[in-house]
């Protein structure tokens, strides 16, 4: 692919060539389980990893292929996985890193079913996590130990749209000799690429806005290529000899895509968090508007949340592109496009003004989901978060009085019509 290239030019063209059989200018749905090998030779050196090929859809597949090298590409990464959804992205990013009795520290402020994931699921693999408002940056480097293997955090964190300075927290991991592993999955590369900013790995659920219809699940992991992961023997699934492959050492065999390669020979191999052929082509369809759609989702956020932050009926809104957010000055240099379309604001009369709220909009969608371009509203503290106890409940940006809005691309007048209607029945 050209690296003169634009965003918007990258998004409908990396990963994508006409079929070569039939010529078909859109990636065809490789629906199929196997591929036929040229003879028994070709079988035995694709298998092992002597040639790079297609040998079983669990492990590759050239639909998904195709959208992991546009994904990839956008985010400016040496390779990337896709796998079955963004939860299944997380654990398939920290596989190769981490063991048992080692721990990764992330952000205070991320998704509920992420904080579930790292603070109870992966206690089952013998896995720890610390979590650390990394806005203290000092607090982040009191927390690494001998037995850290990972720093995590949101570009633009769900469900409140606090932004993270990944120069900073990236500069705290580099001297820590760790790899920082970024969600970016409310930014999008269109707003945010963490790699250019110090990010090892970035980590996507591609079912929002990257996908941006609401149709299909989908995950992925892009990787910088440039972390040293012989650096010490901190990361021994990539540096020492792998047994399943006859002792071969990945970085020492793969270099920059030692990661990548991993991800697939050993990660879907052995997880098999595969992601289906029909998902990647949607997602393929959806990031060719990507950067249209965002332009859109973020000139439409502002307008809501600046209305919102005027209106007597609310206390607070937490948008980070507001001239008053706290986050304002983070925002305008680490993500110069704009705060994401993803925030939350509190309601005057508390859990039951803002439940009635969520029940008298019309417009707005009530679901588990973001980055439609439908406008999405959630009462988190109910619903995502309300597995978190409510010290952490308020820690993540989950209060009881407030409510999760995804803005969509709709006109924003009706929009805020449609806010308008549902606060004057929920404060009456």
């Amino acid at each position: 692919m050209s690296e003169n290239w634009g965003f918007d030019t990258t998004a409908i063209h990396a990963g994508s060539a006409p079929d070569p059989a039939t010529g078909a200018r859109q990636v065809p749905i490789y629906q199929t389980t196997a591929y036929v090998f040229q003879d028994a030779a070709h079988a035995a050196r694709l298998f092992g990893l002597q040639e790079v090929g297609y040998i079983y859809s669990r492990l590759t597949n050239p639909t998904v292929a195709a959208l992991q090298a546009r994904v990839a590409e956008l985010e400016g990464g040496a390779g990337a996985v896709c796998c079955s959804s963004g939860h299944a992205a997380q654990i398939m990013a920290l596989f190769p890193l981490m063991g048992p009795g080692r721990n990764l520290i992330a952000s205070t402020r991320l998704y509920g079913g992420t904080i579930t994931q790292f603070s109870q699921t992966i206690k089952r693999f013998g896995w720890s996590c610390k979590f650390v408002d990394l806005d203290d940056l000092d607090a982040l480097r009191a927390a690494i130990d001998d037995d850290t293997r990972a720093i995590f955090c949101e570009s633009i964190s769900n469900p409140g749209g606090y932004v993270t300075d990944i120069p900073a927290v990236a500069e705290v991991a580099e001297q820590a000799g760790l790899p920082l592993i970024v969600d970016n999955t409310l930014a999008t590369p269109w707003l945010c690429k963490p790699i250019e900013l110090g990010a090892t790995l970035v980590v996507h659920s591609l079912t929002k806005y990257m996908t941006g219809n609401g149709t299909v699940t989908g995950g992925a992991i892009v990787d910088s290529g440039r972390f040293d992961w012989s650096a010490s023997d901190k990361f021994p699934s990539l540096s020492q000899p792998e047994p399943a492959y006859h002792g071969l050492k990945f970085h020492e065999t793969f270099g920059a895509l030692a990661y990548t390669f991993h991800g697939i020979a050993i990660g879907l191999r052995d997880l098999g968090m595969t992601m289906n052929p029909q998902a990647a082509h949607y997602t393929l369809m959806g990031i060719e508007t990507l950067g249209l759609r965002m332009a859109r989702h973020v000139e439409n956020a502002l307008e809501v949340a600046e209305w919102l932050e005027n209106d007597p009926r609310v206390t607070s809104v937490t948008y980070a592109g507001l001239a008053s957010s706290p986050w304002n000055e983070t925002a305008r240099r680490v993500y110069p496009k704009g705060a994401g379309a993803l925030f939350t604001f509190a309601i005057k009369g508390g859990y039951d003004a803002a439940v009635k709220l969520v029940d008298n909009l019309k417009l707005f969608s009530h679901v588990a989901n973001l980055g439609d371009a439908r406008s999405l509203v959630i009462h988190s503290a109910s619903t995502t978060h309300s597995q978190l106890t409510d010290e952490q409940k308020i820690a993540a940006g989950a209060g009881p009085d407030v409510v999760r809005l995804s803005i969509g691309i709709e006109d924003a007048a009706d929009i805020i019509a449609d806010l308008d209607q549902a606060l004057a029945a929920a404060t009456a």
